[in-house]
């Protein structure tokens, strides 16, 4: 059975990741244990709310460098996703844990659509991966953020919000997705199941 380290670092919903990942047969440990998360066979960084509030909960349980130093599997999920990246504009600026080059910036659509956001959008694959296996194109996802990574060389898939979103990014053994995976139906599913199946 497939085992899985969710980080429960007090910045993120851990209960639905974990739910979710029950429901697809895996065994989900939720832990802040460094050693746990370093010998883990993959791992899933919550998150939800303010970088740099989620960045000093992590520096403050020594989790960033297990995390930076973690070879198998790890997907970020929502503001997972952005702190992969180097840097946020959060606030006067965070630091985050560099995984993947850029900076997540505020979001700012065109028109008159509100931040953040908040709801269904669909997800256009710009290239194939094992992580998007099995996803149908123009998939619909539940995206809840205010703040948007930077679209570059890691982006997967692509959502419109009057502009473009980086919904699934990816670096060597590191994924993220911008949307809740454990919330987006059949499209979250098919991508959390496909994450548990990645080799380590």
């Amino acid at each position: 059975m497939t085992e899985v380290a969710v980080i429960a670092y007090g910045a993120g919903n851990v209960a639905s990741v974990q739910f979710a990942l029950e429901r697809l047969g895996a065994t989900v440990r939720l832990t802040d244990d460094p050693t746990v998360i370093a010998e883990a066979e993959r791992v899933i960084l919550p998150g939800v709310g303010a970088a740099g509030y989620a960045m000093k909960r992590l520096s403050d349980l020594d989790l960033i460098a297990p995390i930076r130093a973690f070879t198998r599997p790890l997907l970020g999920v929502c503001l997972g996703q952005q702190l992969l990246f180097g840097s946020s504009d959060e606030g006067d600026g965070v630091d985050l844990l560099g995984l993947i080059p850029g900076a997540v910036t505020r979001l700012k659509p065109e028109g008159d659509l509100p931040v953040p956001h908040m709801g269904w959008s669909r997800l256009t694959r710009e290239r194939d991966d094992p992580l998007l296996e099995g996803v149908v194109d123009n998939a619909y996802a539940y995206f809840v953020h205010g703040f948007v990574c930077p679209d570059g060389p890691a982006t997967l898939a692509r959502a419109d919000y009057g502009g473009v979103v980086p919904a699934v990014v990816r670096s060597a053994n590191r994924w993220g997705c911008q949307f809740h995976p454990e919330r987006s139906a059949e499209a979250g599913a098919t991508i959390l199941k496909n994450f548990l199946g990645l080799p380590c």
